[in-house]
């Protein structure tokens, strides 16, 4: 009876999201085209047109990626395949490490083999046809190996390490296993800049002496203090703009895309950073750390009660499982769970989102060089401005992208043009 329970639950969730995936489509073909002026001044009807068509291709390429992810999970979790998976793996191996290594290994790489089409065809038929993607095939290859073998290396280093402390320490593996995962996260934090990041993307020094003063002069005010201010060749790959900080502690490094460069003003561009300094001097990303650490604790916890009173394999209508094959199912649970979360996480970082845009606004002295910057952006990425209101506030991390426009006019100086930013504060 539970097996049901949860394959209706299951089922239920993808429905909603079908559902949601409708209305949005169909509220971006009906809503009223009329776009603000600070929209208006940049983005025509035929842009706008352009903009339905890539989000129209992108949803058909995620409907058919999510079908095919129900079919698979459907066949493996309640069809019957994770019992006979389960003891086929147990069958090639008995030692603990090994066998749960072979598990969730042979499952990565199905999945990946799985994606390897939907990438494809997103880089060389969708991204190109919209004149996004930059990549040849052998550029997308050499990703793909690399990635490949980093994911390889973490994956042995995660999984065996934390086996390994399962199998050591039976009665409170639970407190180990997170404590080796969340040194593990901190420590990437640490080396990703300098060991991992460079295997893809060739970075320099800024090549623009008078704005990166400006970058370090607008540092300096909001008392965030990094290394280096880089720019990378990210239009080797796609036509995508964005701007980030890496690293902790004394390894902070500000990165933009070469094509952010290209596509905004000096004044647009030290607003959209100065929004992302609002994240760091606010602590956005030290409490998002801290919440996942937090989750993570208390997902070992449950985890470790879970698995000690063995109900699960009955839970999903079988006999026995391995332990792999209960984390499995742990982690499928897990991802339904997430589904109802969505909502709240999704309403907490907007609200974030807009403290970070309230932050850039105190250290720019207008909203109005930040509100074109992002008008820009959405014209360059052909952003969906007309997100259906419920969709919005289920999936979206930021707020949508007119409300938040409209918001940042609202808070700058009357007079300011609408078709240009203003002089920072410190001008």
């Amino acid at each position: 009876m539970t097996k049901i329970i949860l394959l209706l639950l299951y089922l239920l969730t993808v429905t909603v999201q079908l559902v949601l995936d409708g209305l949005n489509q169909r509220h971006r073909r009906t809503a009223k085209r009329q776009l603000p002026e600070v929209f208006a001044r940049r983005i025509d009807q035929e842009r706008l047109a352009r903009s339905e068509e890539y989000a129209l291709a992108k949803d058909r390429v995620g409907l058919v990626e999510t079908l095919v992810g129900v079919v698979l999970t459907v066949a493996f979790v309640f069809g019957g395949l994770l019992p006979w998976y389960d003891g086929l793996i147990g069958s090639l191996s008995d030692h603990f490490i090994v066998s749960g290594l072979l598990f969730f290994g042979v499952i990565v790489l199905v999945q990946s083999l799985v994606g390897i089409p939907f990438s494809l065809y997103r880089n060389f038929v969708l991204e190109e046809r919209f004149g996004f993607n930059r990549m040849s095939v052998g550029l997308w290859l050499t990703d793909l190996l690399k990635s490949l073998l980093i994911g390889t290396l973490l994956f042995v280093v995660l999984v065996s390490g934390a086996l390994w402390l399962v199998h050591v320490a039976p009665h409170s593996w639970w407190l180990w296993v997170w404590g080796f995962w969340a040194f593990l996260s901190v420590f990437l934090l640490l080396i990703s800049p300098y060991l991992i990041e460079p295997l893809f993307f060739t970075f320099k020094p800024l090549d623009k002496p008078e704005l990166e003063e400006r970058v370090r002069s607008l540092l300096e005010r909001a008392g965030v203090t990094v290394g280096k201010i880089l720019q990378v060749d990210a239009s080797k790959r796609s036509g995508h703009s964005n701007a980030y900080f890496t690293g902790i502690g004394k390894v902070k490094r500000v990165v933009l895309f070469d094509t952010l460069l290209e596509q905004l003003d000096d004044e647009e561009l030290l607003a959209v950073l100065a929004h992302e300094l609002g994240h760091w001097r606010l602590g956005h990303l030290r409490i998002r750390l801290i919440k996942g650490q937090i989750v993570a604790l208390l997902s070992c916890f449950v985890a470790f009660y879970l698995l000690n009173t063995q109900w699960l394999p009955g839970w999903f209508g079988v006999a026995e499982l391995s332990f792999a094959g209960q984390v499995l199912l742990l982690g499928w649970l897990a991802a339904l769970l997430g589904f109802f979360w969505t909502p709240v996480s999704s309403w907490w970082s907007r609200c974030q989102e807009r403290q970070a845009d309230q932050f850039a606004i105190d250290m720019v002295g207008s909203g109005m060089p930040l509100a074109t910057g992002l008008v820009t952006l959405a014209k360059e990425n052909l952003s969906n401005l007309f997100p259906h209101p419920l969709y919005a506030a289920l999936y979206y991390s930021h707020p949508p992208m007119i409300e938040r426009v409209e918001w940042l006019q609202r808070r700058s100086p009357k007079g300011t043009a609408v078709s240009a930013g203003v002089q920072s504060a410190s001008d």
